[in-house]
């Protein structure tokens, strides 16, 4: 029962669409106070908020933010596609291609799924039409597109894992480089397989000269810079996340200088997004380790992963019922509430299987993914049919090679996690 009632507490808090993280924290509390009484459930909550704010990481979330502010201020997102456009534009689905390569650079500087999906829908959407892209798919390709953006360094969802799983933060973030490649790339194999299939598609594209194609690098060259230097120092070793993210948001701010893009009003918008996204990340941590505390006071999490362990079904047959629950919770629930739900229940079971932390946080961010664009709560999905004016039942239809190529993708990421594990293996 001490058990049972939190269990039941949470699904009904849900049910009242109470959000995830209350939902948590007030079925943690109960939990607690039924293992343990009151005054152990005070002495929780009088310092649950102190010690979960306190960790020095955590500062690493305002920076990266603050950084993907600026950035976007600075307009570089239509110059990045311009860019790309002009190196990849003459191949058969080439703009569809443009469109996910650049979300993949975006992510680098964003980090934010949303975000992502909502510049590249104004930017690209329009140019996959006139080049008579069937709207599905230029919907689909532009929501999926900005998914990546959740595994490209400085991702706040594999930050926020790292901050639940206690994980090196550090190597989480170089980590998801090699995934987050092989995304772009298996994505973009999609598009020039399926366009090419449409013989409507335009074919009589604007042709670049190797002068222009050249020139356009230079509208890369900031965004290059500033990724290498935060990338690489984390990668080197030379500077912590949280020193690398406060390099980053201040080059970004530089940029905007420079380019004369920034405004008073846009500097305090900038500040007071990132003062909000942090405010609300960080009652989340607060939530989740309340809910933590009672996972672990009731040692559920340490008897299944015993259980599991100690059982006859083939790790294979596990790993393979892990990935169809977070593809069904995926359907209903966003990121952050599906991490704080999961991993302190999930991880002693992956570290009892002998498999590692870093490898099955990539995987749960890229099952997040497709979670992220499947009905009924696609919120990428929505946010594309809103700014384009594509009806959402053809968004979603959209959606479905993208999925099917990225569901490959996680299989051959679960049964090799080498390809995940190698270049953070690497690291100083």
């Amino acid at each position: 029962m001490d058990i049972a009632i939190p269990v039941i507490t949470l699904l009904l808090l849900l049910m009242l669409s109470v959000p995830v993280a209350i939902s948590l924290a007030l079925a943690g509390a109960v939990g607690i106070w039924l293992i343990s009484g009151a005054s152990t459930l005070v002495g929780i909550l009088s310092t649950a908020p102190g010690s979960s704010l306190s960790s020095y990481e955590l500062l690493t979330i305002p920076m990266f933010v603050l950084m993907a502010e600026f950035m976007g201020i600075s307009g570089i997102s239509a110059n990045l596609f311009r860019a790309v456009a002009a190196w990849s534009g003459r191949l058969k689905g080439g703009v569809g291609i443009s469109t996910v390569v650049t979300g993949a650079l975006f992510g680098a500087v964003s980090g934010s799924s949303t975000a992502a999906a909502a510049t590249l829908a104004k930017i690209s959407i329009p140019a996959m039409l006139e080049q008579k892209y069937d709207p599905r798919t230029a919907a689909g390709i532009v929501a999926m597109a900005g998914t990546i953006a959740m595994l490209i360094p400085p991702s706040v969802a594999l930050i926020f894992y790292g901050l639940l799983s206690e994980t090196n933060i550090s190597a989480l973030l170089i980590a998801g480089i090699v995934p987050g490649a092989l995304v772009t790339l298996v994505l973009s194999v999609t598009i020039r397989i399926t366009v090419g299939r449409h013989k409507a598609v335009n074919e009589d594209l604007p042709s670049y000269s190797w002068a222009e194609r050249l020139r356009s690098l230079r509208v890369a060259i900031p965004f290059i810079g500033l990724f290498g230097i935060v990338t690489g120092l984390i990668y080197s070793g030379v500077a912590t996340p949280v020193e690398s993210s406060a390099i980053g948001s201040m080059g970004a701010f530089l940029y905007t200088v420079f380019n004369r893009s920034i405004t008073v009003p846009a500097f305090k918008a900038a500040l007071v997004n990132t003062c909000t996204v942090t405010a609300m990340i960080g009652l989340i941590v607060v939530c989740a380790q309340v809910f933590g505390f009672f996972v672990t006071m009731s040692g559920v999490a340490h008897d299944l992963a015993m259980t599991v362990s100690g059982s006859d079904i083939p790790v294979w047959a596990i790993l393979a019922g892990i990935v169809l629950l977070y593809l069904f919770l995926g359907l209903f629930l966003d990121l952050i509430s599906i991490l704080i739900l999961t991993v302190p229940v999930m991880l002693p079971i992956i570290q009892q299987l002998g498999l590692d932390p870093l490898w099955f946080g990539v995987v749960v961010i890229l099952l997040a993914e497709v979670g992220i664009v499947t009905p009924p709560v696609g919120m990428n999905v929505f946010v594309v049919s809103k700014i384009s004016g594509i009806p959402l039942k053809d968004c979603f239809a959209g959606v479905v090679n993208p999925i099917i190529a990225v569901l490959l993708l996680i299989i051959a990421l679960v049964a090799w996690p080498e390809i995940t594990l190698w270049l953070p293996n690497t690291m100083h």
